[in-house]
């Protein structure tokens, strides 16, 4: 299969002050969802390692090592710009050097940016936690992306 390489608009876009949920499923197609904590894009911009909570997500986990499917929403708070990124690939693979503090970065980017909505900071600080501070990392090549913003063109292919 070919993998999309992501343009530079999307990776700025995914790493920034954004909300991050990942979902798979297991063999029955019972869906599992969580938040990431983070991400990290591959330097041909063709994978994206998610950083997810290990106590969070067991269930994620365990149905990304069985069918190895994932579905990633990143949406921007404020304006509700959202994509969706599909890869059947997905693995856990080791955490770099680096990680927790690009989680704890994403965690804080993130609660600043909902902060001037309304939101308290311990509510926005307390949405990607990593409480105990474990982290798994889970890679996946892109294999389609979705145009996922409220309106006429969501669910629109942006890349195949």
């Amino acid at each position: 299969m070919n993998h999309v390489q992501l343009t530079e608009d999307q990776v700025r876009f995914i790493q920034g002050r954004v909300s991050i949920v990942a979902a798979s499923r297991d063999v029955r197609r019972v869906p599992s969802v969580a938040r990431a904590a983070g991400c990290r894009v591959a330097a041909g911009r063709e994978a994206i390692t998610l950083l997810l909570p290990t106590l969070q997500c067991q269930q994620l986990l365990a149905d990304i090592a069985t069918t190895r499917t994932l579905a990633v929403v990143f949406t921007e708070p404020s304006t509700h710009r959202t994509q969706q990124f599909k890869g059947s690939d997905a693995q856990e693979t080791p955490l770099e050097a680096g990680d927790r503090d690009l989680a704890a970065a994403h965690n804080l980017g993130f609660a600043e940016a909902i902060m001037p909505l309304g939101y308290s900071r311990e509510l926005a600080l307390g949405v990607h936690d990593v409480p105990d501070g474990r982290l798994t990392a889970v890679t996946f090549h892109v294999d389609a992306v979705f145009e996922q913003t409220p309106g006429p063109k969501a669910g629109v292919k942006v890349s195949q």
